[in-house]
């Protein structure tokens, strides 16, 4: 699509105005932009749906936001450096689709996956100007991403649909537990449900969260 910092597709919205709401998914670990966009043809036609590739390229067709280190003493870990990379180039791709595509300049939705729902929590907790709503799937706040000066921003047009399996063989189920109680502390709305599964959606958590998103615009 259109020459922005990061290789992206698109589905328009059906009557595209600079009122339309805009909609960014982010993939997780290993996957592309065309995971998430699956969803896209079963969501409000309302909706201006851009659906990003991360910039590091592990296979053909397989990319991540950041490096995920494995290593005999210290388990699995995550490269913070390039998180923070990352979170970067999200943040000024935001700002160059509401340019570009001249949408989503009052009502912009984040949707991440996994890697992507990270990343999504420390873009709405370090940006929440930039973002009203924020969809995570799978994922959980990691407070080594989150800016020293975050908890003064002003959070009162954000909220958060947090979900989770729980049997998550990836990421355990109680770090994403913790997210409710974070949110909380720093008065930002949020639902935190959770689904009989694993590392994935169920098509109930995809039925609850397209109702949340139906509700916010």
């Amino acid at each position: 699509m259109k020459n922005l910092s990061l290789e992206h597709v698109v589905r328009s919205a059906k009557n595209k105005t600079d009122k339309t709401p805009l909609l960014i998914l982010l993939h997780g670990y290993g996957s592309n932009e065309q995971d998430l966009f699956s969803f896209a043809s079963e969501l409000p036609e309302d909706l201006f749906i851009v659906s990003a590739r991360a910039p590091m390229t592990m296979n053909p067709g397989s990319y991540a936001w950041y490096t995920i280190h494995f290593d005999m003493n210290n388990g699995k870990f995550s490269d913070t450096d390039e998180a923070k990379e990352s979170i970067s180039k999200i943040s000024t791709f935001i700002d160059e689709v509401k340019e570009e595509y001249q949408v989503g300049i009052e009502n912009t939705f984040l949707l991440g996956f996994s890697q992507g729902t990270i990343l999504s929590y420390a873009i709405g907790l370090n940006y929440p100007e930039k973002v009203q709503h924020i969809i995570a799937l799978s994922g959980y706040i990691n407070l080594d991403l989150l800016e020293s000066g975050h908890r003064i921003n002003n959070f009162t047009k954000l909220d958060f649909f947090c979900s989770h399996g729980t049997v998550d063989q990836v990421i355990p189920v109680e770090w994403a537990q913790n997210a409710t109680p974070y949110l909380n502390e720093l008065s930002i709305k949020n639902t935190y449900k959770e689904y009989m599964v694993g590392h994935g959606v169920a098509p109930q958590n995809f039925y609850d969260f397209k109702k949340w998103i139906e509700d916010r615009i």
